[in-house]
């Protein structure tokens, strides 16, 4: 297993199945920020078709996918295989832990105070 980029703890990690990366537990607790908005990095390959119980069908195809909240996707890579997938998301889990990731584009209304969280977790000038 490769080893995890600062920040990031291996939450979930089903053998042959879905992996879930998650970035500071410990700040995203509710008493501080809610848990909704850990960012995450999903690694799954069920379908991304938007209609119900489409994740549950399964495909070819190996997604890691950086959500910052359920509805909000920051990055999204494809990949042939499951170890393909794990190798992208540590990447992308790296990326967004050296501030390389931009997250605020994502957002059609901002989320200041959020924001500057994640600013001084990643060590990125607003």
């Amino acid at each position: 297993m490769t080893d995890l980029p600062d920040g990031w703890t291996l939450w979930n990690d089903e053998h042959e199945g879905r992996r879930i990366l998650a970035f500071r537990p410990d700040v995203f607790n509710e008493s501080a920020f809610p848990a909704e908005c850990m960012p995450t990095v999903f690694v799954w390959n069920g379908s991304r078709a938007n209609r119900p119980g489409a994740t549950q069908i399964r495909t070819e195809t190996w997604h890691a996918v950086l959500y910052l909240e359920p509805e909000i996707e920051v990055v999204v890579e494809e990949f042939d295989s499951r170890e393909a997938a794990v190798e992208g998301a540590t990447d992308i889990a790296g990326r967004f832990s050296d501030g390389e990731i931009d997250y605020r584009s994502a957002y059609q209304v901002p989320r200041e105070d959020y924001f500057e969280k994640l600013d001084e977790l990643t060590g990125r000038e607003p």
